[in-house]
């Protein structure tokens, strides 16, 4: 049995934002995103983007659910991720609430 690769990838975007997406393309949907063929993408205005991580699943829906997720991260745990800092990606889910006196 043959299994279809998913791709889960982060760009780096001009701007220094991350774009999360899934594809079975990763080398064309790199380049479609750096030719800036839809203009109402998220990376057209951020163009050049870099790849700066990727995963690989053989179940779309688990790749899509993931990428749901990894959207809802912040930017600090994106980095994180890309940078093999696993051990941080809990600490930096926990949302830390100072006290202030004012």
């Amino acid at each position: 049995m043959r299994f279809k690769v998913i791709y889960l990838y982060i760009l780096e975007c001009a701007d220094s934002t991350y774009y999360t997406g899934v594809t079975n393309n990763l080398e064309r949907r790199l380049v479609e995103h750096n030719s800036g063929i839809n203009k109402s993408s998220y990376t057209y205005n951020k163009r050049p983007v870099q790849l700066v991580f990727y995963t690989t699943f053989t179940d779309f829906n688990s790749a899509f659910q993931f990428e749901t997720k990894i959207k809802k991260w912040s930017h600090a745990k994106k980095k994180a991720l890309i940078k093999n800092h696993y051990e941080l990606l809990k600490l930096l889910s926990k949302k830390i609430f100072i006290k202030h006196n004012f």
